[in-house]
């Protein structure tokens, strides 16, 4: 069973990452069309980076707590 949780964790983590690039390629799109400016785009960079950091620390954190508590059993 923790297999099978690190295995959904990480599934989750490659998600959360495919996120982020659909996201930046759209914004990089954004910034060839000039409709946003450079300072936009590193600032949406950073925000969207930072987000990602968030959830998968989210999904790790999970996944620990989830270990712990079927070592218990």
């Amino acid at each position: 069973l923790i297999r099978q949780a690190k295995a959904e964790a990480e599934q989750s983590r490659v998600s959360v990452r495919n996120i982020r690039r659909d996201v930046l390629a759209d914004i990089r799109e954004l910034l060839k069309a000039k409709e946003i400016g450079e300072d936009d785009e590193r600032r949406a960079h950073e925000d969207i980076q930072r987000i990602t950091d968030r959830h998968i620390a989210k999904v790790d954190q999970l996944v620990v707590e989830k270990e712990k508590d079927l070592m218990e059993d």
